[in-house]
């Protein structure tokens, strides 16, 4: 009992700390990026007012990520605004395809194959990295640009090698995995509102 103070000091700094270094990376994305947010927002609505359709991938929390905004696009966001669906497909939901692919084909392939089989010309296929080094999403680029779709990659550090296999890149201003992650969810959500307020507000 006697250590509890000092155990309760640690976890308030860590815990404010944690806090700011988030806020912090919030306020370089502020700063750096609204032009490659914006520029982002132009290649969907572009794409989807063509009535093309929205592929995305990563692993791990950015699989998560990839989910949770296909969602907001094929449901919505603003509950204010009533619309159709938008089309968005998550490459990381079915366990069958994956599980198969990773077996048969090895799992580096198993986005590309998903965007082989799913995605055409002038779709867009978003790929989600904290490092721009995941071989199984940088693949997926390759193949979405051997089938003419728009590519833009979500990403952290220094980029890796994934910012010269896509057509646009949102690079967070962090080499922490956790804000850079925090940073992605916050940038998507930035541009499927605004997608979803100048198609459907």
């Amino acid at each position: 009992m006697a250590h509890l103070p000092m155990t309760l000091l640690y976890r308030e700094k860590f815990i404010k700390d944690s806090l700011r270094e988030s806020a912090d990376v919030k306020l370089k994305i502020a700063e750096q990026l609204p032009n490659a947010i914006s520029k982002a927002i132009d290649l969907l609505l572009k794409a989807l007012t063509a009535k093309k359709k929205v592929l995305l991938c990563g692993n791990g929390g950015s699989a998560a990520d990839a989910q949770h905004l296909a969602t907001e696009f094929v449901i919505r966001l603003n509950p204010k605004i009533q619309r159709p669906g938008i089309p968005a497909i998550a490459l990381t939901t079915d366990t069958s395809n994956l599980t198969a692919g990773a077996n048969d084909l090895g799992y580096d392939n198993v986005f590309a194959r998903s965007v082989e089989a799913l995605g055409n010309e002038g779709d867009v296929l978003i790929g989600i990295s904290t490092s721009g080094n995941s071989e199984s999403v940088n693949r997926a680029f390759k193949k979405a640009r051997e089938k003419k779709m728009i590519t833009i990659a979500f990403l952290g550090k220094d980029g890796g090698m994934a910012k010269e296999l896509v057509d646009h890149s949102i690079i967070v201003p962090s080499a922490d995995t956790q804000r850079i992650q925090e940073g992605h969810i916050t940038i998507g959500h930035i541009i499927f509102q605004e997608v979803e307020q100048e198609m459907y507000g």
